[in-house]
């Protein structure tokens, strides 16, 4: 099996001379309130041209009225209603539709770009023109203040897709928010754009991307604000069984799609499945760990969705555990100090995970294979 090799380490550098075209396209649906701030964000970036367009989606507040007030005021905002409420999929396809910069984006009217992140992901796609889709550090918020924004990148990552995408599949799951990320028109204009998937079709876009186009990272700089409330779309679902199933999908529907044709297409599949499975397992028996009332509940339907995903791993040793667990109950293994210390380790393990992701974009160390990032004068070829 082919393995993950790690990044090669770029020194950052200036765009070539020529400003860049970059589309904005934001989405809003009953988030007037936040829109404001989104349009501004993306229009006050330096060292770029940008249009945005803003799509309403049948807000039920005054949306498209803030939206058409904005455009009247600056002649580079333009609005698309749609007549009724169709959806964050095909709304921003809408949108994606119309785009006509060389690089894009995609911004929910309540999140915002930080300053200078247009002209920093610009500089890495100008100066490697095999990457299709630059991401970097977004911070989370909750309420009306944002956090400090970090300026200066310290170095960029660059993956080849291919390596990037089987990193995925080996940890099942996702790794970017949405708005820190810049994309390669030309590239989308190949790949299409997002599938009609309810909570995962910014990952499964981020991953068709990736099938067809090298990834990078920016080192030491934050990309966008990311505002958390209660309605927000990444905070709606919290259920995590079907959190996963919607994961499922987003690796099922990718490898049945434009990516069916790669060469490992089925195994990556099956990779993404036993991740996802394994991963299923874990939770489930931490419930029990964790004393959770509704361990049991919730563990059996975890159960149910790994055999479904890899049979293999659901009759293995973290079956046995989980069975074990089952046994004896939540209230009894929350107390026994070896399901204590367990608990406590996995506690550290997503510390250490969130740590990783804070400085490299991915939850696993970007020496994983070769010991260290590979540097800018690494003689192997890139794609």
């Amino acid at each position: 099996m082919k393995r993950w090799t790690g990044p090669r380490l770029v020194t950052p550098a200036g765009a070539p001379p020529g400003r860049a075209h970059v589309t904005v396209v934001i989405t809003c649906y009953n988030y007037a309130r936040f829109l404001p701030l989104a349009v501004e964000s993306a229009l006050s970036q330096d060292g770029v041209d940008v249009d945005v367009i803003v799509v309403d989606d049948a807000s039920r507040d005054d949306g498209l009225q803030v939206a058409r007030s904005l455009a009247r005021d600056d002649a580079r905002v333009r609005v698309m209603a749609n007549t009724v409420n169709l959806g964050p999929v095909a709304t921003f396809n809408r949108g994606l539709a119309e785009a006509r910069g060389e690089f894009l984006v995609r911004l929910d009217a309540d999140d915002l770009l930080t300053p200078g992140s247009l002209s920093r992901a610009v500089a890495v796609m100008r100066s490697l023109p095999s990457v299709g889709l630059v991401y970097g550090h977004p911070l989370h918020f909750w309420g009306k203040r944002l956090p400090k924004a970090r300026a200066t990148p310290s170095g960029w990552l660059h993956w080849r897709g291919s390596d990037w995408l089987r990193a995925r599949c080996e940890a099942g799951n996702n790794v970017i928010t949405s708005p820190e990320v810049l994309m390669r028109a030309s590239v989308v204009a190949r790949v299409g754009g997002q599938e009609n998937l309810a909570h995962t079709h910014d990952m499964e876009m981020w991953f068709r991307i990736a099938a067809f186009s090298d990834v990078a990272y920016i080192l030491g700089a934050d990309q966008a604000w990311h505002r958390l409330h209660e309605k927000s779309l990444s905070m709606a679902n919290r259920d995590i069984v079907k959190e996963r199933i919607e994961r499922r999908a987003a690796f099922e529907t990718l490898f049945s799609g434009i990516a069916a044709d790669l060469p490992d297409a089925e195994e990556l599949l099956a990779t993404a499945r036993r991740a996802l499975a394994h991963e299923a397992l874990v939770d489930a028996c931490h419930l029990y760990d964790r004393g959770r009332g509704d361990a049991r509940e919730i563990g059996d339907a975890l159960l149910l969705f790994a055999r479904d995903c890899d049979p293999a791993v659901a009759t293995g040793p973290l079956a046995a555990a989980l069975a074990r667990r089952r046994r004896l109950g939540p209230a009894v293994v929350s107390w026994l100090p070896w399901h204590v210390a367990q608990s406590a380790y996995r506690g550290i393990r997503l510390r250490v995970r969130w740590h990783r992701w804070h400085r490299s974009g991915v939850y696993e160390p970007s020496m994983r294979s070769s010991g260290r990032a590979r540097t800018a004068a690494d003689p192997r070829p890139e794609r």
